[in-house]
């Protein structure tokens, strides 16, 4: 899989959450692209990612 363009590989298809929170994401500042469709914060626990997925992340930071 492509993880914002380098390579990664998953042992076993994981939900989008899961996967996001082992790569050290909070899931509350971030967006999702999933093969170029973005995907609702809502759905992060029943979308099924697999090796052959290309994912984007992008959080968000604040600062002052």
């Amino acid at each position: 899989m492509l993880i914002n363009g380098e390579e990664k590989s998953l042992a076993c298809p994981t939900a989008l959450s899961e996967l996001l929170t082992q790569l050290g994401y909070r899931t509350a500042f971030v967006a999702v692209e999933l093969n170029g469709n973005i995907i609702k914060q809502a759905d992060f626990g029943s979308t099924t990612i697999t090796d052959a997925d290309k994912l984007e992340i992008v959080s968000f930071v604040g600062g002052g």
